[in-house]
């Protein structure tokens, strides 16, 4: 995480006390007031159709959130498309492409049994699902609707997912799906630019079905009880190395020193997840999300290494799609394997099985 951020991160979350740090609370507190509701009025206008939304004329899935950070919308949108195209779906999926080079024009980066672009075009989250889930489609765009053209145009599909779609209201869902961290759905409550949330606490009642991440238990938290809601939690599968090559159990670990790395949007969930499967970590650092990897953040990798007396490094699926030119440099480094595990996802099962 870059040093602004942190400091955003601490300042919004009132870890910051200063006299200056508090000025400058209450200014972004004051924005984020008549921010909230802007944002109030344009999904108000695109509900009454003074702002003008398209309809695709296949089924749109949007998966998506309120906030800031990572609540597993790509390991969600992973089991939704393997779900639906293990009942024979033909399944696109439309994303933004961030942090890619095409610049946001439409591109096809899958389409279903060839890797079309490379994740610096494409973004790492696109390219990520591609490379993981054999068989899908994949389009990027800043425009999705003009997106899903293109993917009607040259891949034919039954089924669109919106990947990280819930404000993204121009183009028209048939199942609005909201993802919420149980352990800290809404945060400070404040929108940006005084808080973690990208519109105000309400506009979470648009959503068709809400999926709690993250959660310890089924049932808990239920925040929107006229809502159908599930309840999953992340779950790591093992380790595969960075160049490719069989999955491991993180027995391998046992008894060795152990450096984690990861550009995510939160690099500490991923750090916890580890832990909680038995590995020690010598040391551990947090990448800004959807970071760039180059000859630099190699550099300070093989640094963190030899600091910490690290046998081995470990980070993320999404990180390892934009490492393997510089697999030889970093010495033994393995990619964990991370999934859906829907601990109560009957409402999840029944919303999609309409589609097929």
């Amino acid at each position: 995480m870059s040093g602004l951020a942190h400091y955003f991160t601490e300042l919004v979350d009132g870890k910051r006390r200063g006299l200056g740090d508090r000025l400058l609370l209450g200014t972004l507190q004051a924005v984020s007031h008549p921010y909230r509701h802007l944002l109030a009025l344009r999904a108000f206008g695109y509900r009454q159709g003074l702002l003008r939304s398209y309809r695709l004329p296949r089924p749109v899935i949007s998966v998506g959130n309120i906030g800031l950070g990572g609540t597993g919308k790509t390991p969600t949108v992973a089991w939704i498309a393997q779900y639906l195209m293990s009942r024979g779906k033909r399944v696109a999926v439309l994303s933004r492409g961030y942090g890619g080079s095409a610049m946001g024009e439409p591109l096809v980066v899958s389409d279903g049994s060839t890797l079309l672009s490379t994740p610096e075009q494409c973004g790492d989250e696109p390219y990520l699902l591609a490379r993981q889930l054999p068989g899908l489609l994949v389009v990027t765009g800043a425009d999705r609707y003009r997106a899903g053209e293109l993917a009607l145009r040259e891949l034919n599909p039954d089924i669109f997912i919106l990947d990280d779609g819930f404000q993204h209201l121009r183009l028209r869902r048939d199942l609005d799906v909201l993802l919420l961290d149980a352990a800290r759905p809404f945060a400070t409550g404040y929108t940006l630019p005084a808080g973690m949330l990208r519109e105000g606490i309400d506009a979470a009642r648009r959503a068709d079905l809400v999926l709690y991440t993250r959660a310890a238990h089924p049932g808990v938290p239920n925040l929107f009880p006229e809502i159908p809601s599930c309840w999953a939690a992340h779950r790591l599968t093992g380790v595969r190395p960075l160049e490719g090559g069989d999955q491991l159990g993180f027995q391998f670990f046992q008894g060795v020193r152990v450096a984690a790395f990861s550009g995510i949007a939160s690099p500490a969930s991923f750090f916890t997840l580890l832990e909680g499967e038995g590995v020690t970590l010598t040391a551990t650092l947090g990448l800004p999300d959807h970071v760039n990897y180059g000859a630099a953040e190699v550099d300070t990798l093989c640094r963190l290494k030899e600091t910490s007396g690290a046998e081995f490094l470990i980070t993320t699926a999404k990180d390892a799609v934009k490492l393997a030119p510089f697999a030889g440099r970093l010495g033994p480094c393995f990619v964990a394997q991370l999934e859906l595990d829907l601990l109560e996802g009957s409402a999840l099962r029944q919303a999609l099985d309409r589609f097929v």
